[in-house]
């Protein structure tokens, strides 16, 4: 139905092998776009672009601190020095910590807020200039249904807060560059198929999947499948909106 050909893509987070973020970026890159393969682990972000270009697709990878501006600027630089633009910034790096509000240290709190919230700030704000002067770009972060149910599975307070914020930031950046020619979204997963999920006690696990209508966690390609589509031109009046992928598990 789409393509995203010519059009370059920055996927932060990108580096885990089982990660939301590896299949965002192959998803993108089987569309046609060339990817920024951007995480702090080396190793993960050169497995990713091995497979991507294995699979006939174009990409660099970049390591980056997102919650470090320096960092983050010599990211962009790099892609642009490499591809000479950037239409697609996908704010998928991420943290999460079981903790409850008692044991919580402001410590915890600020990690978790540092990557969540302040490292999408700095990755959006880094790509703003070129998307403006080439009136395109399309940027997509990755909030949770924790951020709307108040909690999930994995994460404490302080993550639905850090998730929560991000769609704040998201809604209200839309309005500001919305007549530049760029769409601001986020998409919200529930429940996915990940190591994390894997490591989950039988009995916790089962309580979790009773609580999904579907009866079954996400698939890493049903997240990627959406961002593709709001990448790609077909999205191009969809701005300050999240989509919840979630089985069922929270409604609005």
């Amino acid at each position: 139905m789409f393509t995203l050909n010519d059009k370059v893509a920055i996927v932060t987070g990108s580096g885990s092998e089982k990660g939301i973020g590896r299949t965002i970026a192959l998803t993108l890159a089987e569309q046609g776009a060339s990817i920024v393969v951007a995480d702090m682990n080396p190793a993960g972000i050169w497995d990713t672009v091995e497979a991507i270009t294995e699979n006939g697709g174009k990409a660099i990878g970049v390591e980056v601190n997102v919650t470090n501006k320096e960092s983050v600027d010599q990211m962009v630089a790099k892609t642009l020095e490499a591809f000479g633009r950037i239409d697609i910034l996908v704010n998928n790096a991420g943290i999460s910590q079981k903790v409850t509000v008692e044991d919580m240290t402001l410590e915890d709190m600020t990690r978790v807020f540092n990557v969540n919230m302040f490292g999408l700030f700095l990755c959006t704000q880094a790509v703003l200039a070129t998307m403006k002067k080439q009136q395109y770009g399309r940027i997509i972060s990755l909030s949770s249904v924790s951020a709307k149910r108040g909690g999930g599975v994995f994460g404490g307070a302080h993550y639905s807060a850090s998730k929560a914020a991000v769609l704040g930031f998201s809604k209200n950046l839309a309005r500001e560059v919305g007549q530049d020619g760029i769409t601001v979204n986020c998409v919200a997963p529930g429940l996915v198929n990940t190591d994390i999920w894997k490591s989950l006690p039988e009995e916790d696990a089962k309580k979790v999947i009773d609580s999904i209508p579907m009866a079954r966690p996400g698939e890493t390609r049903e997240i990627a499948a959406t961002i593709a589509f709001l990448a790609s031109q077909e999205a191009s009046y969809i701005t300050g909106e999240e989509i919840d992928i979630n089985g069922g598990s929270h409604m609005d």
